[in-house]
This record gives structure tokens, C-alpha cells and sequence, in this order.
């Protein structure tokens, strides 16, 4: 799969000017000539006048103690020698991130940029606490970073109702997506189209180069990948459809391809059905198909993994059963931290080991007719078995994870949210959560217990 450049980086150089009238003439082609009346872009006002600006301010504090001898190992790089880790994680930050989305200037096809500035500040950590939450920046010796920082831009084209944003932006499809799930969120650089031009469906597709991480400040790493400690592609590409017939249905349906690493294709559903005014039923099921392609880089794989959760909800109650399943010898892995849309995806575990199975059970509550509107409650637990890594790829970028047979484990999430509904602090966010993970020695992930608590107060407006 091609999208609007060269498929390799061996290939000859392209100059960004010719890629961008590359993929303008890929917009071109894909709608009508002629820009329909009542479209997007026939409604622009101009490049200021439909310009928003928003910045959000969030402060994380999160401390892991590890249990029965784990100890914190950083991300996967060895960033302190063993013996002078601590049996702990601990990390206090803040974060600021300033976004600017112009408008569409006027005519057939209107142009715009959307621009955005992170900073990342310490307010509390050691080089032996920290690695593991990947709120801060580290140095080359792994201590954290008293602040970093990012910034970047994309130029946007509007042809009727398809977009096309060319440069460093954030993205969000089951299977490439930019995770905002620490201190700042991640992005991604390359091309990327969106087309609303028939009612009811939704049209993607997009080239990246590359993916910057929640705590990184360069953008010349390449892509963040989960699990495989392999030599990572140097290209991702993606083409998908969503079609949303009413509100009560969705359905999505992508191919990818991660060069020289893996072909990945998803298969989506999210039906809900209300019963009467207070109660109803809502279904959501997730597919993924992952099979090695080209190199191999990562070595052998050939990996379906599925999940479906349930949900009723009845008043401010909502009780939730779902089940997964990982089938092949290897976990089911994912680029970018955001791109993984399975079920039992919690907080310190994927449980997507190679032939896993887990069931979760979960309750929350909204708290708004006791007279405390904004503040929810939710109570998760996962527990997954049958996990046999025994028959991973002895050469490929799997096989330090070190999984046996009849690995089990289990994790259990709490948390309280609340968002102030009024005042000057209107639209905050404070959430604490703790979070407990237990597991033999089968599996790959650490006996960890968790807190985390973050404050959020965003701003926005126009100009």
C-alpha cells in the first residue's frame, strides 16, 4: 500500500512540495470536481474567523510499588543498572499544551494549519524512581529531565467535505492513534485524509514516517512500538471506513501496513439498544488481524485477537461483561500507545499474551441524582489464563519477554472522577485511581500497585 509518497526510505528522496501535490491530487480525485453547495468548505469565513485556540493544563502524579521482587526497568531500554533500580516508580509533573486549529480561506479548496506547543516540567522524581510511568523526559544516564518540551504543525487542504493534513499532527483510528493517556499526548508525522462525503461514512487514509512518544522532546525516533524489541520499519500505512447509519450503530472496517514488520486489519461494531427511558443495552466488539509481511522484522507472526464487552445500564448504573482472546504464539502488539481498541486494555495490563483469554466485570456509577453531578465512579476486574508463549519465534522481537505455559493474572482498577460543573474552575478534571496487578511468573507483566492521581483545567476560545 502506497499513500501519497515513496514506500521506502531507500527510494529517492521526495521533497515535501511534491508530496503535497501528490496528495492534492489524490484529494481531487476522490470527490467531485465541482464542490457540493451545502459542504464544509463552501461554509469557510476565512482563516481567522474560524480559527480556535485551547490550552489545557495537567498535573500527574503517579507511584507504582512493585510486589514479590519486580523492580522498575524503565520503558525497555536498561536505563539504571539492575541493582540500582528501586522496588518503586514515582513521578510528579505538570504538563502544558497549547493547540492553535485555523480556519479554511475561501474558494474550491480552502487552507489552514494546525499547530501545538507541549511542555513538560518535573515537580518531583529520582533517577531510580523513574522510567516506568513515562511522564518525564530522561537523559542518556536515565535521570529525569527538569522539563522538555516539543512542538509542531501540519498544513491542511479542504476540498468540499475531505481534509488532507500533511506534517505533525495527532491521529485517532484502531490501528495507528495517538495516545493522551500520561502527561502530554503523542503525535505522528506524515499525511493523513479524512473524507465526510457521503452521509453516514467516513473515509481515511494516511502515510506516517514516524511517531513521537508521551515523554519524548526529539521527533527523529522513529515509531514508538509496544512490545517487540526488534529494528523498527520506517514507514506505517492505513486506509479505513466507518460508517454510522444512526446513533444506535458503528461500524469500521481498516487494513495497515507496518513496513516490513506486520500487515494489521480491524474489524469493528458498537450497536446499543435503549429498553425504555431509564434503561439499555449497548455491544461493542473489536478484531484484529496481525500476520509478519516483507523482512519480518519482528519475526514470525500470526496473531488474531478479538474482544466484546456488554453493557447494561439502567438509572445512573452501568454493569459490563466482556471477554478476549489472543489466538497465536505471539502477543498481540500495536504501534503507537493509543492503537489498541481490545477490551481488556486496562491500566497495567494489555492481557494480550500469546493464547490468553480474560474476562473483565465492571460496575460505574454516575453520582449526579444524589446530588453530586459531575463526580463517577468505576470498579473493574481482569482476569486472564491460558497464556503459552513457548512457541514464539526464538529469533524475532517476542521472545525476551520470556513467557511460559499456563501464565495467569489479574488486575483490579478503581476509579473517581469528577468534572466542576460551574464556576471559574468550570470543565476540571481531578481523578484518582488505584490500580492492583498480580501474576505468576508465565507471564510477562510485574506485580505492581498503583496510584495515580491528575488534575486538569482546560481553556479555550476563539478569535
Amino acid at each position: 500500500m502506497r499513500w501519497c509518497t515513496n514506500e521506502r526510505r531507500t527510494s529517492p528522496a521526495v521533497h515535501p512540495l511534491s508530496t503535497l501535490r501528490s496528495c492534492s491530487a489524490w484529494l481531487m480525485a476522490l470527490v467531485s470536481p465541482m464542490a457540493v453547495a451545502d459542504s464544509a468548505q463552501s461554509q469557510a469565513h476565512g482563516w481567522i474567523e474560524d480559527s480556535t485556540w485551547s490550552v489545557l493544563n495537567r498535573t500527574v502524579y503517579d507511584s507504582r510499588e512493585y510486589r514479590h521482587g519486580a523492580r522498575n526497568s524503565g520503558a525497555r531500554n536498561a536505563y539504571k543498572p539492575k541493582n540500582e533500580r528501586n522496588g518503586a516508580a514515582e513521578e510528579w509533573a505538570y504538563g502544558l499544551m497549547g493547540s492553535l486549529q485555523s480556519g479554511f480561506t475561501q474558494g474550491l479548496i480552502g487552507v489552514g494549519i494546525d499547530a501545538h506547543a507541549y511542555l513538560g516540567v518535573k515537580l518531583d522524581s529520582g533517577g531510580g524512581r523513574a522510567g516506568k510511568a513515562r511522564l518525564l523526559g530522561l537523559d542518556n544516564d536515565g535521570y529525569p529531565k527538569n522539563d522538555f518540551s516539543r512542538a509542531g504543525a501540519a498544513l491542511k487542504l479542504r476540498l468540499s467535505n475531505t481534509v488532507l493534513s500533511y506534517g505533525e499532527q495527532r491521529v485517532k483510528t484502531p490501528v495507528f492513534s495517538s495516545s493522551d493517556s500520561r502527561l502530554l499526548p503523542e503525535t505522528a508525522t506524515g499525511a493523513f485524509v479524512t473524507s465526510h462525503e457521503f452521509e453516514g461514512l467516513r473515509m481515511v487514509g494516511g502515510h506516517f514516517t514516524e511517531s513521537t512518544d508521551r515523554n519524548a522532546s526529539s521527533h527523529d525516533q522513529g515509531f514508538v512500538v509496544n512490545y517487540a524489541n526488534a529494528i523498527k520499519g520506517t514507514t506505517f500505512d492505513l486506509a479505513g471506513v466507518v460508517y454510522s447509519p444512526g446513533k444506535q450503530l458503528s461500524a469500521s472496517l481498516y487494513t495497515s501496513r507496518y513496513e516490513d514488520t506486520w500487515n494489521q486489519q480491524y474489524l469493528g461494531a458498537m450497536f446499543s439498544q435503549p429498553i425504555d427511558e431509564t434503561r439499555s443495552l449497548a455491544f461493542n466488539f473489536n478484531l484484529y488481524r496481525t500476520t509478519d509481511e516483507g523482512k519480518a522484522l519482528s519475526g514470525s507472526i500470526n496473531n488474531t485477537t478479538w474482544s466484546v464487552l456488554s453493557t447494561y445500564a439502567q438509572g445512573p448504573h452501568s454493569f459490563s461483561l466482556g471477554y478476549q482472546k489472543v489466538h497465536g504464539d505471539t502477543p498481540f502488539d500495536y504501534v503507537t500507545r493509543g492503537a489498541i481498541f481490545i477490551t481488556n486494555a486496562v491500566q497495567l495490563s494489555d492481557f494480550n499474551a500469546p493464547n490468553e483469554q480474560s474476562w473483565q466485570l465492571r460496575y460505574d456509577l454516575d453520582l449526579s441524582p444524589w446530588h453530586l453531578p459531575g463526580l463517577m465512579f468505576s470498579a473493574a476486574y481482569v482476569r486472564g489464563s491460558d497464556i503459552d508463549g513457548t512457541h514464539v519465534d526464538p529469533r524475532g522481537g517476542y521472545a525476551y519477554l520470556g513467557y511460559g505455559k499456563g501464565g495467569k493474572h489479574w488486575e483490579r482498577d478503581l476509579e473517581a472522577r469528577y468534572v466542576v460543573q460551574s464556576g471559574v474552575a468550570k470543565g476540571a478534571v481531578l481523578s484518582l485511581r488505584h490500580n492492583v496487578h498480580r501474576g505468576n511468573t508465565a507471564q510477562a507483566e510485574l506485580d505492581t500497585d498503583q496510584l495515580r492521581l491528575a488534575v486538569e483545567y482546560p481553556l479555550s476560545g476563539r478569535f
